[in-house]
């Protein structure tokens, strides 16, 4: 088909968002700029461009609304755990284990990937370097050594596949039509995992020589280091506890990972009934918010309605804070979508919608190699681009995009390709590879210069990368 003047501004809006991420600016101008002259250009109204600013968000924030509300239930529940000690209490028994600072490496990538794939890095690391990094000091581990393990288990490998909120995966879906969220989140879990295990293993390799025996003086010398990290209060260091945190300390964990077995055995085998797509994340949400009545309940039956609006309130602005952001990007890259634009655009036959970003692949696919390889890299560096805006998720709606175009013209699986964009993404943007990001959180806790954090993790991160990338490529 003959391109015009409104694809031509498409392609300009995309190129604009990624040199905007490169110079580690907020795109969110650029994609509401380019929503506007688009929609202009395209139905030849002014009006009709001003429509399409506030009908991309809609439509986006209508598509985006699940994942905002299962981000909203897993922090109100967090916050309800510690309202009661139990986020605490769940972390004693692995301090007891932590006996030398090669085990405290790995029980550290343990707890931190487990914590992760439920809660998030970012609210949960408070509560690792607050109580599980001083530990793994005492054991021999250095500050650097508990750093990156907790930095590339949960911003790494936990945040890139989003198994169980499937916020990573959901965004990378949104903007297509022919990919679907639990396939991206399968095939970004066994990337991860990949990427994870030799990421973490040539960072354990680096640091192994630094690991000294256990003692007391390790610990009084880390914590005369220096003014560099996190200050700690006393209270910071004192277990809480509750009546009900210990039980809820169990049966919280145990629920969820007994949901997390279903959807695993549910997904790759035939031994438990197949779930519907998507109805992972409103199994965990559902639980998550019977949950958060049962522990408000225990801790003050008469305080009951007051603490569940207040923690769900609270969970909401989390929600919007980190991901609000996102909402006029995806409409951006929602306009080059043909199911999505006649929502946009208002346009009575969606038969008739354009499809900017497919007809621009189309026209460029004879100057385009027709090789997995090369649009397997490309994607991932792409991804890797987006990541620099040090959140890892703004680029995601751009990523399912072209995995869905350059799919279709390379012959590799569009889901695959979005997972492989989506691990680029958010292992540099979620927080290993940027000293922008909520590394900063890290390093602070563990005392030492995020921008060593960065340098110590870019050679495991990059090396795990083109390994999963090719390991995709060849096999999924």
């Amino acid at each position: 088909m003959d391109l015009t003047l409104a694809h031509w501004l498409y392609l300009l809006g995309t190129c604009l968002i990624i040199i905007t991420m490169l110079f580690r600016q907020n795109v969110v101008v650029p994609a509401l700029v380019m929503t506007f002259l688009v929609g202009w250009v395209y139905s030849n109204s002014f009006l009709q461009g001003v429509h399409a600013i506030f009908n991309a968000s809609l439509t986006a924030a209508g598509e985006l609304f699940n994942i905002f509300l299962i981000i909203a239930v897993m922090t109100a529940l967090l916050q309800s755990l510690k309202s009661i000690g139990s986020d605490q209490q769940m972390i004693i028994p692995f301090q007891k284990v932590m006996k030398n600072g090669h085990l405290s490496f790995w029980i550290l990538v343990l707890i931190t990937y487990v914590i992760s794939l439920f809660f998030w890095p970012a609210p949960a690391v408070p509560l690792l370097g607050a109580l599980l990094i001083p530990v793994a000091i005492r054991s021999g581990l250095p500050p650097m050594g508990a750093a990156i393990a907790i930095s590339l288990a949960g911003h790494g490998m936990a945040l890139s596949s989003d198994f169980v909120l499937q916020v990573a995966p959901g965004l990378a879906a949104s903007t297509s039509s022919v990919i679907s969220a639990s396939d991206v989140a399968n095939n970004s879990l066994i990337l991860s995992l990949v990427t994870g295990v030799i990421a973490l293993s040539i960072a354990y390799l680096m640091i192994k020589k630094s690991i000294v025996p256990a003692t007391k003086q390790n610990l009084i010398d880390w914590e005369n280091s220096g003014d560099e990290g996190v200050k700690l209060d006393n209270d910071d260091m004192v277990i809480k506890k509750g009546i009900h945190s210990k039980w809820f300390a169990i049966l919280v964990p145990t629920t969820f990972l007994a949901i997390i077995v279903y959807v695993i055995l549910a997904t790759f085998s035939d031994f438990v009934p197949k779930i519907a797509d998507g109805s992972g994340a409103s199994l965990i949400g559902g639980t998550a918010i019977i949950l958060l009545l049962l522990i408000s309940i225990a801790r003050s039956y008469r305080d009951v309605l007051k603490d569940v609006s207040d923690h769900l309130i609270n969970g909401f602005v989390y929600a919007f804070k980190v991901m609000g952001l996102v909402i006029p990007v995806a409409g951006f890259f929602f306009i080059g979508n043909a199911t999505f634009a006649a929502q946009i655009l208002k346009i009575e036959n969606p038969e008739q919608a354009p499809a900017f970003l497919f007809d621009l692949v189309q026209a460029g696919q004879t100057a385009i190699p027709e090789n997995a390889f090369i649009t397997g890299f490309g994607i991932l560096i792409l991804g890797m681009v987006s990541g620099l805006d040090g959140s890892g998720f703004s680029g995601l709606p751009l990523i399912g995009s072209l995995s869905e175009a350059f799919g279709q013209t390379s012959g590799v699986d569009p889901a695959t390709l979005a997972a492989i964009g989506q691990m680029g993404a958010i292992w540099v943007g979620g927080g290993t590879l940027v000293a922008w990001s909520p590394i900063i959180a890290i390093a602070g806790f563990a005392k030492i210069s995020v921008i060593d954090l960065v340098r110590k993790s870019f050679i495991p991160v990059v090396i795990a990368l083109v390994i999963s990338t090719i390991f995709g490529l060849l096999f999924l």
